[in-house]
C-alpha cells in the first residue's frame, strides 16, 4: 500500500462525528453566502447606500474564496491539516464580528473579503482530510455523505435569514456566523484528528507553491475532473444569480414560493448525493460521473430550449424551466463527489494544494458565470439558459477529453 492511501478506512467505518464535523465545515461557504441574501435591502437602507453597493459584499466574498484557497492548500501540505484550519476559523470569527459591527458599506465589503479568506479553509481542509484517510472509491462515498450535511445550508439558510432579519435585524446574521466560527474551532479541537503525519508534510514557499499548481495544471486527469466540477458549479451559480429575476419577476412567483423552489432544488441535490453513495457500492465512480455529466448537459440544454421557445409556448415556460433547474442542480449531487474524488485520487502527496486549486478554479468559474449572466441580462431567461447549457456541455466535454483514463 502506498503512503498516499495508508490508513484508508472503508466507508462503513467512517465515524459519524467525522462526517458531521467535516460536513459542517464544508457548509460554511453556502451558509455565509445564502444566510444574508434576504437582508440586502435592509443593509442598504441601514447603511444609507444604493442596493447595488451591497451586492459588492457578495462579490468580495467570492473573490476572497477564490484567492484564499490558493494560500491555504500549500499551508495544509506544509504544516498539517489542523493548524491552517485553526488560523482560518479564527480569522473568520473575527471578521464576522467586524461585519456585525460595521457602519460603512466599504468596511463591510472589506470585512467580507477577509471573512472569506479565513472561511475558505473549510473548503480546502475537509477534502484533503478525506483524501488522507480513504481510498478513491471510498472517498466518493464519504464525500456523498458530507454533501448530506452541507446540503442543508442552501435549503435552510435563506429561510433562516428571513426569520432572523424579521426578529433581530441583519447584524444578528453575522453574530450567528461568528458563533458558527467559534463552534467550528471547538469541534475541530475535540473531534478532528490530524490526518497528515509529519513524514508526509512538504516544505513550501511561494515559488514551490506555484510550481505545484503548474504541475497540477499539466495533469490531464486532475484537470479533467476539476473542470467538470468547476463548470458544473458555474452553471449552478448562473442559476443562483439569475433565478430570482427569472422566477419572481419574469414568471411571477412570490418570494415565498421562490424560497420553496430554491429549497426543493437543494433537496434534489442532497437526495442525488445519497443515491450516489448507495450506487457506488455497485458502480465505479467514473461510470457514475460520466452518466451524471450527460444528465447535467441535457438539463442545461433543456433550460436553454425552454427560454428560446417561451414566446411560442408560454404555458410550458415555467414548468419547463423548473424541471430543467431541478434536473441540473440534482445532477451535481453525483458530479461533485465523484469529480472531487477522481481529481484527488492520485494527489495524496499534495492533497492540500490539489484541493485548493480545485476550489479556486470552482469559484473563479462560478464568479465568471454570475458576471456573464448579469452583463447579458436582456429581460428574458435566455442568459441563464445559455450559461447553464454552456457550462453543462463544457463540463461533459472536458471530462471526456481530459479526465478519463
Amino acid at each position: 500500500m502506498s503512503t498516499s492511501t495508508a490508513g484508508a478506512l472503508p466507508a462503513a467505518r467512517a465515524p459519524l462525528s467525522l462526517i458531521l464535523v467535516l460536513g459542517g465545515l464544508a457548509a460554511f461557504a453556502p451558509l455565509s453566502i445564502d444566510l444574508y441574501l434576504p437582508a440586502f435591502p435592509a443593509i442598504a437602507a441601514d447603511l444609507g447606500v444604493p442596493a447595488g453597493q451591497v451586492q459588492y459584499t457578495l462579490a468580495a466574498y467570492f473573490l476572497g474564496m477564490a484567492l484564499g484557497q490558493a494560500v491555504h492548500g500549500p499551508l495544509a501540505d506544509r504544516f498539517g491539516r489542523k493548524p491552517p484550519l485553526y488560523a482560518g476559523l479564527a480569522l473568520y470569527l473575527l471578521a464576522s464580528i467586524g461585519c456585525a459591527l460595521a457602519t460603512d458599506v466599504a468596511v463591510l465589503t472589506a470585512l467580507r473579503f477577509v471573512q472569506a479568506l479565513g472561511g475558505c479553509v473549510c473548503m480546502v481542509v475537509p477534502l484533503a482530510m478525506v483524501r488522507d484517510q480513504f481510498d478513491p472509491q471510498t472517498s466518493a462515498r464519504v464525500l456523498s455523505r458530507l454533501m448530506l450535511v452541507m446540503g442543508m445550508a442552501p435549503m435552510l439558510a435563506p429561510l433562516a435569514g428571513s426569520a432572523v432579519l424579521a426578529a433581530a435585524g441583519w447584524r444578528m446574521m453575522f453574530w450567528i456566523l461568528a458563533a458558527c466560527g467559534a463552534a467550528g474551532l471547538l469541534a475541530c479541537a475535540l473531534v478532528l484528528p490530524e490526518s497528515l503525519p509529519p513524514a508526509r508534510r512538504r516544505p513550501t514557499s511561494p515559488l514551490k507553491a506555484l510550481r505545484t499548481y503548474a504541475g497540477l495544471g499539466r495533469d490531464r486527469r486532475f484537470l479533467g475532473h476539476a473542470l467538470a466540477m468547476g463548470l458544473g458549479s458555474a452553471g449552478m451559480f448562473a442559476y443562483i444569480a439569475a433565478s430570482p429575476f427569472v422566477l419572481i419577476q419574469l414568471h411571477g412567483l412570490s418570494p415565498q414560493a421562490y424560497s420553496l423552489v430554491f429549497g426543493a432544488n437543494a433537496l434534489g441535490l442532497v437526495a442525488a448525493s445519497q443515491l450516489n453513495h448507495r450506487w457506488l457500492k455497485q458502480l465505479a465512480a467514473p461510470v457514475l460521473l460520466q452518466r451524471a455529466l450527460w444528465w447535467t448537459a441535457a438539463a442545461g440544454l433543456l433550460v436553454l430550449a425552454v427560454a428560446l421557445l417561451a414566446g411560442h409556448w408560454p404555458a410550458v415556460a415555467l414548468p419547463g424551466t423548473l424541471l430543467g433547474l431541478f434536473l441540473f442542480v440534482g445532477s451535481l449531487g453525483f458530479v461533485n463527489a465523484n469529480a472531487a474524488a477522481g481529481a484527488m485520487a492520485h494527489q495524496g502527496h499534495q492533497a492540500g494544494s490539489a484541493s485548493a486549486l480545485m476550489g479556486t478554479l470552482q469559484f473563479t468559474l462560478a464568479s465568471l458565470a454570475g458576471a456573464a449572466v448579469g452583463l447579458l441580462n436582456d429581460g428574458s431567461a435566455l442568459p441563464m439558459g445559455l450559461a447553464m447549457a454552456l457550462a453543462g456541455v463544457l463540463a461533459l466535454l472536458c471530462y471526456r477529453t481530459f479526465g478519463r483514463d
